[in-house]
């Protein structure tokens, strides 16, 4: 398998875990995202992914794009260890944990979105880190209010074991920590992910 990445993409770092949990081996291919770079728009990269977007897998001859897509993909060829619960009411729940993550908070402050606001809308630094600050609020907030419910020992999102969720969790936190984010409000989570980034899969990931 080849991954082509960045490490500082979140999208990317939960391949990196999801394939680490799995123990699937893989060779990164770098792209680098860097305005001064953008390997991302070079023909090249497009060929392979019109979206110009990381991460991208290659599996043989198949290639896979969007970070839950792939996961899902790695999940239904190499099932163990399981990322997602056995019943369907409980992949839902661990679903709408990820997603909550990966489609409400992320892609507001995705690298695009925050080059967007600086450039063609003039929006100044301070705009820009109170634009992220907020949505990386409305969704923890929300999300600390949930694993109340859904954490089984307070060290997982979802249950006992890594899910999806946490994949997904550990990523958005490490971004609002980069971002100086005040995550405080949001005990669980943080106590969460102290869990989880101290496991050899998660570590593994790390982007350092």
């Amino acid at each position: 398998m080849k991954l082509y990445e960045y490490s500082r993409s979140s999208a990317a770092y939960r391949v990196r875990i999801a394939l680490n949990v799995k123990g699937i081996g893989y060779e990164s291919l770098a792209v680098d995202l860097r305005p001064a770079v953008s390997a991302q728009r070079t023909p090249q990269f497009l060929a392979l992914n019109p979206e110009g977007l990381v991460p991208v897998l290659v599996d043989g001859e198949r290639t896979f794009t969007q970070s839950l897509a792939i996961i899902e993909y790695l999940e239904e060829t190499r099932p163990q260890p399981p990322l997602l619960p056995r019943t369907p009411r409980e992949r839902a729940q661990v679903r709408a944990l990820a997603l909550a993550v990966a489609c409400d908070i992320h892609p507001l402050n995705n690298t695009r979105v925050l080059k967007y606001l600086r450039e063609p809308l003039h929006a100044d630094e301070a705009a820009v880190n109170a634009w992220y600050a907020h949505w990386i609020a409305q969704g923890f907030t929300a999300l600390e209010a949930q694993v109340q419910n859904t954490s089984g020992d307070g060290r997982c999102m979802f249950g006992k074991s890594v899910t999806l969720a946490d994949v997904c969790l550990v990523p958005q936190m490490a971004n609002a920590h980069r971002m100086k984010c005040d995550v405080a409000p949001y005990p669980t989570l943080r106590s969460i992910c102290a869990h989880l980034e101290a496991l050899p899969p998660f570590a593994k990931a790390a982007p350092a």
